[in-house]
């Protein structure tokens, strides 16, 4: 900010063509970030024998606690159907357990069991040794700058049906 307290021009907002540029170029790194980060995670979980489903309930559910299948999908913009067959398959391997949902009979949860809790929390304290490599310098400031930027973009389809 200069001197007289007016924002410096890099601290205004984009005007609407220039942000629909740079917001191509965060796309343009999103995609490859993510199919790398899948494929990565992949391998990691070949010791556990889990998909990366599985993993994104597991991890919804040691997060937040207990869901039912709908708010799973709507939290990861991915179809109940999906979910359910991950759920289902996370069942099959004694990793989550349905039980009553007190808020709604027909929608029962969905929560970790001690083997499922166990399972996650392997699998993220392995994730989070290999993120602590990423470097880079990065501050604070900067990761929170790119997770508001990120959530505005997220935001910005939420219109988007996801099935």
């Amino acid at each position: 900010m200069p001197h007289d307290g007016t924002p410096a021009p890099s601290d205004l907002p984009l005007p609407p063509d220039e942000l629909a540029r740079r917001l191509t170029e965060v796309y343009d790194v999103v995609g490859p970030l993510y199919r790398r980060v899948q494929r990565l995670v992949e391998q990691s979980l070949a010791p556990e024998g889990l998909s990366v489903g599985v993993r994104a309930v597991l991890t919804l559910l040691h997060r937040g606690g207990p869901m039912t299948v709908p708010q799973m999908g709507r939290a990861q913009s991915i179809s109940r159907q999906f979910v359910q067959r991950m759920v289902n398959d996370a069942a099959e391997r004694g990793l989550v357990e349905s039980v009553p949902n007190p808020a709604h009979r027909r929608s029962s949860l969905i929560r970790l069991t001690p083997r499922g809790s166990s399972v996650i929390t392997a699998v993220l304290d392995r994730e989070h040794r290999m993120l602590r490599e990423v470097g880079g310098g990065l501050t604070d400031a900067e990761v929170a700058a790119c997770l508001r930027v990120l959530g505005v973009m997220l935001s910005a389809l939420d219109h988007v049906d996801v099935g």
